[in-house]
């Protein structure tokens, strides 16, 4: 990027950045709040789940809108899109107003997320990336201790809604910086190629159905919709001439591991941070301060991981690094199973955390830095964008799934008013203490199930890393350079 001003740049993107970092936290910390406040506890998933489905819809036209009309424009779209959804959440009077506020959040933080990581393949070599992945995954670290504590004391002293107008100021300085630190791209626009429409629309029935489905909603329809929707996809993208998902990109082993990798390892990540903090809340009587300390700790090994993952993958190679990381998941994912049903205290809780975090950073910043590598720039974008697409479609599948797991869980057992009572201020105490315990009993086995799933799907993670291939960066001008098996 030679007409970049490069310290702008980057500035612009570590926040952006910083807006999806702390979306995650924040926002967690904050929904048994929500719900105590806006009641309709049926729907809890859906205020996450509709913010990653619209994402995981909107990340690959995104990424794909990036390499034919450059990142810039895309990018500050995205922010612009996001903050408005923000605002939007801030103001809903109901659970479902927030919920339709989050899609529109979602749609912005789809051009926002992909295209930053993409940016940082565009401005530094292989190498040079691989450093810079520790300044980039400290800014998840700052987010990580500063999204949950912040979070909980806004929630405590003004309400839940500021955590979404928290977003505005950082966001309208990172479209200043990207706005002026951004260059054009580096090819001169030699006319806009078409767009796949038909592909997008494919993509988002089949996505749309697909989550509809698993959360319980007319199954027996929406689950063939969503099959053939997306055979039709696969059908369109082989014969379009700008496919939004490229087929050939899709056979290559490195890619179609990583993509199957993120949606198991994904699921489980963002499942356990929207989960986590309901299950703190109501069932250990915590505050939302001391639920979001629970979580932040994956977000602070997160980044140390990477830092470290940035340097280690130019001398391992990025296999046993995928490996290491994907097991190290695993057995977190397990080790919280465990916790939960037998009633551990939250230091146990958080060591989970910060262990499930060092195996993401650990796995996903060799897995990005190895699938940029291994395309041109002009395919760079949707090749960034797929990985990131995969995960997030496995999260928010999983977190609906979940989400009528839940519901029928706690069905017949704690009223919705009892549980507004145990996620509210006095967490439950105006209760008997012997219908305090018994509720409280009810929904730690409601949510057992839960986490369960979560650690079975981490040792399915942990197999799929295994099958990744041993490659190494850097070793070309291209980057990347196939080890012999």
């Amino acid at each position: 990027m030679p007409t970049t001003r490069r310290g702008l740049a980057i500035a612009g993107v570590l926040l952006s950045t910083f807006l999806a970092a702390a979306e995650s936290t924040i926002v967690a910390t904050a929904m048994p709040s929500v719900v105590a406040d806006l009641g309709g506890l049926e729907l809890y998933g859906w205020v996450s789940a509709i913010y990653m489905l619209a994402m995981t819809v909107t990340i690959p036209i995104h990424g794909k809108l990036a390499d034919l009309w450059g990142r810039k424009p895309i990018i500050v779209a995205g922010i612009v899109i996001f903050l408005g959804g923000s605002i939007a959440s801030g103001l809903a009077p109901t659970m479902g107003a927030l919920i339709a506020a989050r899609a529109l959040q979602g749609i912005g933080a789809g051009g926002v997320q992909p295209i930053a990581m993409t940016i940082v393949g565009d401005m530094f070599a292989p190498r040079e990336r691989a450093r810079w992945q520790g300044v980039f995954g400290a800014v998840w670290g700052v987010a990580a201790i500063a999204g949950p504590l912040l979070g909980g004391l806004i929630v405590r002293v003004l309400s839940w809604r500021w955590v979404f107008y928290l977003n505005v100021p950082f966001g309208l300085l990172a479209i200043g910086l990207l706005a002026v630190g951004l260059g054009p791209r580096p090819e001169a626009a030699g006319g806009r190629r078409p767009i796949d429409v038909a592909g997008a629309a494919l993509l988002s029935t089949a996505v749309l159905a697909l989550l509809s489905g698993v959360s319980g909603h007319g199954a027996a329809l929406l689950l063939p919709t969503s099959a053939v929707a997306l055979v039709l996809f696969v059908l369109v993208e082989l014969r379009h001439e700008e496919p939004l998902l490229p087929m050939d990109l899709m056979r290559q082993r490195l890619i179609a591991v990583s993509s199957a990798a993120g949606v198991v390892v994904g699921g489980v990540m963002t499942a356990s941070v929207t989960y986590l903090p309901l299950f703190v809340q109501a069932v250990m009587l915590a505050s939302p301060t001391e639920a979001g300390a629970t979580v932040a700790p994956m977000l602070i090994g997160w980044p140390l991981a990477s830092a470290a993952s940035g340097r280690l993958l130019l001398v391992v190679g990025t296999q046993p690094l995928v490996r290491f990381g994907f097991s190290l998941v695993a057995a977190a994912a397990l080790a919280l199973d465990v916790l939960v049903h037998h009633g551990s205290g939250p230091n146990a809780m958080r060591a989970c955390m910060f262990a499930f975090g060092v195996g993401m950073g650990l796995a996903n910043t060799a897995l990005i830095i190895t699938v940029q590598d291994s395309v041109s720039y002009s395919r760079r974008g949707v090749a960034t964008a797929s990985t990131m697409f995969f995960r997030t479609i496995g999260g928010a599948v999983l977190v609906g799934v979940l989400g009528a797991v839940l519901a029928r869980g706690l069905a017949g057992r704690v009223p919705e008013s009892v549980l507004d009572e145990l996620l509210g201020p006095e967490h439950g105490r105006a209760l008997a203490p012997a219908d305090l315990e018994r509720y409280r009993a009810a929904v730690q086995v409601g949510m057992g199930p839960i986490f369960h799933v979560l650690g079975a799907m981490g040792i399915v993670g942990a197999m799929l890393g295994f099958l990744f291939p041993r490659t190494r960066v850097g070793a070309s001008p291209t980057g990347l350079a196939a080890a012999p098996e």
